[in-house]
């Protein structure tokens, strides 16, 4: 049942029953709403996928991010004249839903289809399917649309966004508020209590109704909802009818944790080896089409979403289609500027939880690499580079404040009275590993280390020695903490290879004490700057 119709219903029925107008608006925004999952659905058994007419079957989503595969198959039809056709010997029919179809490609319904890196954590266990290639990075379709007072991911402590349940929006918030040092929180209404130290999730249907459901929220005045986690062309959408209550706060134009992966039928592709080397390579040709003559390809990529050039051409702005050696770098952890296919993975295992994913798969378990290789020794290839490059705003949506999109402590081990780093701790290579990878996943982004000391002597240096020894050591303690900060910024750019200009450091003292005593003052906040 459509948003409209559960508004609709809850209108009537709150009207026959003598609520008050404001309270069966609230009914009316509450029955959008879908149940809070506290497990993963189960999928249908698996079964083979039957070709028919020498021709498979792939479903996707209306995303720009498909374009080679619309490219290569040159439309969505099958086509005798495709590069699939021709050079493959196998045709391609391609049909769009945005429906999960995690449970129809599972039982055979179709040979493949498309999702992201954060679903296979959350469906592995259950999916008999093979990964044999990545299509590409999400470059600003999925956003954080939040209140204008909300300066940075660490504000929503206490918050409550809308988002859809398992989907890269649930993804995507609750990596930001891992980095944020937030827990998540998930409601079951918009009645429940909010969690006041955790970001606090209700879940829509879909993305689009929580951005539909924070919006109504907004403009009602109700400030039961701070934000909604959703994606392009709904995170514009929200912002510019918010009549300025609302902003994008960050979307992943510059951070490249929703990336696309091919999922092929196993038993499909375990029968059929020359096909999926087929479709690997037809699809890597696809995207070289899209990337080096992308106007060529416009009007045929317009036509298969019902789009017109104008959108074709900015919804194509917003992914970023992989080649060859950026298939082969994100697989093998390699790649220099994007969170590769095992971070990806991991990360969305830990960011779930077990207690709501229970024992995910082993990240390997879903990987055949032999198509990628086939591509590989074939040569057609061999002239390609791995090219992620930041993107600049042109000054549309997204906004630059100049303030960090979020902020987290660590606390690093040193030698006493030092600035050298205790070498083999787990809690140093710990915090070290957590700075190079939110560095390593968003190209063009930069962080500020800001050491922090310990300051509870100063009051005893005060007495002992008067404002002049008080003074002095308040300089020591502000020196120690650059040093301590330099230190870092050196092992980061010595041992991590990461660009020094990159890193910035700050020696803050004694000056911002937690208040939770020396322990948590003696500390290094990172704050986290994107390129928006």
């Amino acid at each position: 049942m459509k948003a409209t119709h559960y508004l609709l219903v809850a209108l009537l029925a709150a009207a026959c029953i003598g609520i008050q107008p404001a309270r069966a608006q609230d009914l009316a925004a509450d029955a959008e709403l879908v149940e809070t999952r506290t497990e993963v659905p189960k999928l249908r058994p698996p079964a083979e996928y039957k070709m028919q007419d020498n021709t498979i079957l792939i479903e996707l989503s209306e995303y720009a991010g498909y374009a080679g595969l619309i490219a290569a198959n040159g439309g969505m039809e099958p086509n005798e004249n495709s590069v699939f056709a021709k050079k493959h010997g196998f045709k391609v029919k391609l049909v769009l839903s945005e429906e999960e179809s995690w449970s129809a490609l599972n039982s055979g319904k179709m040979a493949a289809s498309a999702s992201t890196v954060d679903v296979l954590s959350v469906y592995g266990r259950q999916l008999d399917v093979v990964v044999p290639a990545l299509i590409g990075f999400s470059r600003g379709a999925d956003g954080l649309v939040v209140l204008k007072s909300i300066k940075r991911i660490n504000d929503l402590a206490g918050k409550t966004l809308a988002a859809a349940q398992f989907t890269e929006a649930d993804f995507f918030i609750r990596y930001l508020a891992q980095e944020a040092g937030l827990g998540v929180n998930m409601l079951p209404n918009l009645q429940a209590r909010p969690a006041a130290d955790k970001v606090n999730l209700v879940y829509c249907a879909d993305a689009f109704g929580a951005g539909d459901l924070f919006l109504r929220d907004l403009k009602a005045g109700r400030n039961r909802l701070a934000g909604c986690v959703t994606w392009a062309p709904k995170t514009t959408e929200v912002a510019s009818e918010s009549q300025g209550k609302a902003r994008l706060l960050v979307t992943n134009r510059n951070l490249l944790i929703v990336a696309d992966i091919l999922m092929i039928n196993k038993a499909f592709a375990q029968a059929n080896p020359k096909i999926v080397t087929g479709l690997v390579a037809g699809l890597l040709e696809g995207n070289h089409m899209v990337r080096t003559e992308g106007d060529k390809h416009l009007d045929l990529i317009a036509k298969a979403f019902k789009w017109d050039a104008a959108q074709a051409r900015s919804e194509l702005a917003k992914v970023h289609l992989a080649n060859l050696p950026e298939n082969l770098a994100f697989f093998s952890g390699k790649i220099d500027s994007a969170g590769s296919y095992n971070f990806l993975y991991e990360t969305a295992a830990y960011v779930y939880g077990s207690e709501l994913l229970g024992r995910t798969a082993p990240v390997e378990r879903l990987l055949d690499m032999a198509p990628l290789q086939a591509a590989q020794q074939g040569g057609q290839f061999k002239d390609q580079v791995a090219s992620i490059t930041p993107i600049r705003s042109t000054g549309a949506a997204a906004e630059s404040t100049g303030e960090s999109l979020l902020s987290k402590d660590i606390r690093f081990m040193f030698r006493p009275n030092s600035s050298k780093l205790e070498t083999g701790t787990q809690a140093n290579t710990k915090g070290l590993t957590s700075i190079s990878q939110l560095v390593k996943v968003a190209p063009g982004s930069t962080v500020l280390l800001r050491g922090h000391a310990d300051g509870s002597l100063l009051e005893q240096f005060r007495r002992q020695g008067g404002q002049a020894r008080f003074l002095q050591a308040k300089l020591q303690l502000k020196e120690l903490s650059r040093s301590r900060c330099a230190e870092v910024k050196m092992m980061l750019t010595d041992q991590y290879g990461f660009d020094a200009k990159r890193i910035e450091v700050q020696g803050v003292g004694s000056d911002e004490p937690t208040g939770k005593g020396p322990d948590a003052d003696r500390r290094v906040e990172v704050q986290w700057f994107t390129v928006e």
